[in-house]
C-alpha cells in the first residue's frame, strides 16, 4: 500500500523540526528521511526559514560555505550555500568556545562585514560598489562550523542548506570603520594555533576576493525576498584551510589595520 507524499509545507516543517531537535540536542543523523528529504537549494532554504522560526533567538547575520573551489570540492556542492547566523551562537573576541558534540571541530578564519543600512530585494543585481556602501564596518573573525549529519561531505547542498550550511558558533572581532586602501585580495592574515605561526590566509580564497562572497550573499538573498538588515553581520567564508582544533588550544588571525581575533576551545 502506498502512502501519499506530505504536501510541501507539511514536509518543509517535519523537516525544520527534525533538524531543529538535533541542534538543541547537540546529536547528528544519517540524513534527513527520504519523504521530507529537500530536493533543491529552494527547498534547502525554504527548511532553513522554517527552522529560524522555530529557534526563539533572533537571526542576527549570515554565513557562506563552500566559497573556495577546494571547499566546494569537500562537500560536494556546485557554488557557495548561505545560512543563518543566531544570536545566541555569536561570541566575542578572546571567548571561550565550547567543542563538547562537535562533529566538526574546525576553525576557520574569515572577513565579516556588518550592514549600516539594510539592502532590499529587487530585480536587479547588486554591484560589489552597492554592496559596499552599505557596510558599516569590517570585523576579523573566527567561524566555529558544525553539522548535524554524520556525513555532512556527501549530504548534499539541499541538506546541508537546510541545516543552515553547517552554522554553528561565531567570533566576532572587534569593528574597523576604515579600510579603505586595503588588499582584501593579497593581504596576509597572520594565524597562529598556540602561539606558532602556521600558513597565512588571504582574501582571493573567498570566491576570489570575500566582497565579492558579501555580494553573492546579498544577491541570493534578494533572489529569495529575503532582507538583509540593518545590523546583520554577514561572515563570508575561510581564507585558508580550516583549522583543525581540539579542547585546550588557541587560535589567534592579526588582520593588519582591519585587527585581530582571538578564541581558546574547550
Amino acid at each position: 500500500m502506498s502512502h501519499p507524499k506530505p504536501d510541501h509545507a507539511i514536509k518543509t516543517g517535519q523537516a525544520a523540526a527534525a533538524l531543529y531537535a538535533l541542534w538543541q540536542q547537540t546529536k547528528r543523523c544519517t540524513g534527513l528521511a527520504p519523504a521530507i528529504r529537500p530536493a533543491d537549494r529552494a527547498e534547502g532554504y525554504a527548511v532553513q526559514a522554517a527552522f529560524a522560526q522555530l529557534h526563539p533567538s533572533a537571526v542576527v547575520g549570515w554565513k557562506i560555505a563552500a566559497t573556495s573551489a577546494e571547499g566546494q570540492r569537500h562537500i560536494g556542492v556546485d557554488g557557495p550555500l548561505a545560512g543563518r547566523l543566531f544570536a545566541d551562537r555569536v561570541l566575542q573576541s578572546g571567548a571561550a568556545v565550547p567543542l563538547t558534540g562537535n562533529l566538526m571541530r574546525v576553525a576557520e578564519i574569515e572577513f565579516a562585514f556588518r550592514f549600516k543600512h539594510a539592502l532590499l530585494p529587487r530585480a536587479e543585481a547588486y554591484p560589489v560598489d552597492e554592496v559596499m556602501a552599505a557596510v558599516g564596518s569590517v570585523h576579523p573573525s573566527i567561524e566555529v562550523p558544525d553539522s548535524r549529519y554524520d556525513d555532512f561531505v556527501t549530504a548534499g547542498a539541499p541538506q546541508l542548506i537546510a541545516d543552515s550550511a553547517c552554522a554553528n558558533l561565531f567570533v566576532a572581532g572587534p569593528p574597523a570603520h576604515a579600510w579603505a586602501g586595503f588588499d582584501f585580495i593579497a593581504q596576509a592574515i597572520q594565524v597562529r594555533l598556540n602561539g606558532e605561526a602556521t600558513d597565512a590566509g588571504y582574501g582571493r580564497n573567498v570566491l576570489g576576493d570575500p566582497r565579492v562572497a558579501l555580494t553573492w550573499l546579498v544577491n541570493t538573498l534578494s533572489a529569495l525576498d529575503v532582507v538583509c538588515e540593518t545590523d546583520q553581520l554577514v561572515t563570508t567564508g575561510t581564507c585558508r584551510v580550516p583549522l583543525t582544533v581540539k579542547p585546550g588550544d588557541h587560535v589567534a588571525a592579526d588582520f593588519g589595520v582591519l585587527g585581530r581575533v582571538s578564541c581558546r576551545f574547550v
